[in-house]
């Protein structure tokens, strides 16, 4: 995942795509700032897993600014979050559909034995070892809690 990152961060370069570039580092620096914090633990470097759980943050606070951009009337502002989004969404996984984050819910409700909403952990944590960065996990604990009652 690294190593994508960074073939990208050079093409942009050589392409002089200021904004993917700025984008990229952006990304960089949150990737690094992660290592800086397991170091401070005593773990590892950020994992693949990890550095998606990164990037579908960053995604979705940009979702967050975006909208609260448009509802302060400032539509560039807007786009310019939309298009590092567009960046970033491009080294995640593709997303689930709805239907399909109804049908891994059910799966995993299955494979844990869940029977009631306390189950409800169990359930959202064998989904994010199976999708991590497939879906959002808080549209997900919607379905789940729904399967559950």
């Amino acid at each position: 995942m690294r190593a994508k990152i960074a073939e990208s961060l050079k093409s942009a370069m050589k392409a002089q795509d200021k904004h993917r570039l700025s984008t990229l580092r952006l990304i960089q620096a949150a990737i690094h700032d992660r290592d800086i914090a397991n170091r401070g633990s005593a773990k590892e470097p950020a994992s693949d897993e990890e550095i998606l759980q990164i990037l579908a943050k960053m995604v979705k606070q940009r979702e967050e600014s975006a909208k609260a951009f448009e509802d302060g009337k400032r539509p560039e502002l807007a786009a310019q979050e939309r298009g590092e989004m567009e960046i970033i969404r491009g080294f995640l996984p593709t997303q689930l559909d709805d239907a399909a984050v109804i049908a891994a819910a059910r799966e995993a409700i299955a494979a844990t034995g869940a029977a009631s909403q306390k189950d409800m952990g169990k359930v959202i944590a064998a989904l994010k070892q199976k999708h991590a960065g497939q879906m959002d996990f808080g549209k997900a604990s919607g379905i789940v809690k729904g399967l559950l009652q």
